[in-house]
């Protein structure tokens, strides 16, 4: 306001109103993560528990290679010191052409409501900070995706991100939580109904119901034997098969899948008992794997599959079928009552377009990233460099 000699003057509410506009924003430390994890639980993002929390970066192999090179997030504070934004900041590695790649993942971007517009700034550090080669984000909301575009994110090009391909293993189940749940319009969420739950049964059945243990296929003009088999943990044939893989995939951008890694990645699904893999085998050689993630919706409350990562030496889909099928008998015997996927393979004539009972949409593409390093931007722009998965960022973390 004006004063009475012609000065202007500020009120503490104009004040105010200035210190939340402009925050400071500042590296994260580690002791910040109680002030975090009230951020993230007010706004329903599921704070990990700190030993969780923390393992993402002190156990992450590359970030014990990188340490002090590598900040593990922003926050934005207020005029008091209070942490009133955050963004996670995840360090993750690829191999293209014998070459590493240094890549980064953010992990829960949060504000309070009224910090939300100084909040870019945080996105702004993870998606243009210098070290990295490439940003990849597989977890991009509606609200996100004006902000990933402006700062020059691409949507991936591979695969369909805004759509789920799925199977309804056990539709009795399904029914009844959808109708039982907490929210009782959760079951148009599906698009569905009793009537067409029930006269789809038959065709469900016939579609995955068939032997999945043992299949002859063909590899390079010969025959094998392959097995599809339940594995509790990652052992040291997937350091063989990682080696093998990259070796025959020179041109194609791998996010790293070494044993060591594979077990940081999923370290707390593995105990938590949310995780299964599955690997296909030729004799005593691993030639497939696929690896499913269990989950309950948060929407409908339906308990659900989903296919997280799945590699071949070969790429066939026959191997993928197999797979899948695998999972699918798995879950009708564990009670689950949704086997679903996006991403890959979801393209006119691919395997989940042909084979999938049901596609629903979801409320935008997910998998946006931005090519840091000039000198890849033309190799990235090819699609054939791009193997997509819901495992490459930080959906699965």
């Amino acid at each position: 306001m004006i004063g009475a000699k012609g000065k202007r003057e500020f009120s503490p509410a104009s004040e105010l109103l200035k210190q939340c506009r402009a925050p400071r924003i500042r590296e994260a430390h580690f002791d910040d993560y109680r002030q975090i994890a009230n951020l993230e639980s007010r706004f329903d993002l599921a704070p990990k528990p700190y030993e969780e929390w923390v393992h993402l970066w002190k156990n992450n192999p590359l970030y014990q290679e990188l340490k002090a090179d590598w900040p593990i997030g922003w926050v934005l504070e207020d005029a008091q010191g209070n942490v009133v934004g955050s963004m996670g900041n995840i360090p993750l590695l690829y191999e293209l052409d014998g070459r590493r790649i240094l890549a980064a993942s953010g992990r829960h971007w949060v504000a309070e409501k009224e910090y939300r517009s100084a909040s870019i700034l945080l996105l702004d550090r993870l998606i243009t900070q210098p070290l990295i080669d490439l940003y990849v984000n597989t977890t991009v909301s509606a609200a996100s995706v004006p902000s990933v575009i402006a700062l020059g994110c691409s949507p991936m090009q591979v695969g369909t991100w805004d759509e789920v391909a799925y199977w309804i293993t056990n539709y009795l189940g399904c029914f009844t939580t959808l109708f039982t749940g907490k929210n009782p319009l959760a079951f148009s969420f599906w698009r569905g109904s009793w009537r067409h739950l029930k006269a789809t049964g038959s065709r469900l059945a016939k579609v995955s119901r068939h032997q999945t243990s043992k299949h002859s296929l063909n590899d390079d003009d010969r025959d094998f034997h392959a097995e599809v088999r339940a594995c509790a943990d990652f052992d040291d044939r997937f350091d063989g098969f990682w080696d093998e893989l990259k070796r025959t995939n020179p041109h194609q951008l791998l996010a790293l899948r070494s044993r060591q890694f594979l077990r940081w990645h999923f370290k707390y699904a593995i105990l938590a008992n949310r995780l299964w893999i599955a690997t296909v085998t030729d004799g005593p050689r691993l030639i497939a794997y696929g690896i499913f993630s269990k989950t309950s919706n948060t929407t409908t409350g339906v308990k659900q599959v989903k296919l997280v990562d799945y590699q071949a030496l070969n790429g066939s889909p026959g191997i993928l079928g197999m797979l899948v099928s695998w999972a699918l008998d798995r879950c009708r015997a564990e009670g689950i009552q949704i086997f679903e996927h996006t991403g890959r393979w979801l393209e006119q004539g691919e395997f989940f377009q042909t084979e999938a009972p049901y596609r629903r949409k979801l409320p935008s593409w997910q998998y946006f990233y931005r090519v840091n390093n000039p000198g890849l931007k033309t190799v990235l722009s090819e699609t054939n460099v791009w193997v997509p998965f819901l495992f490459d960022g930080d959906a699965t973390l």
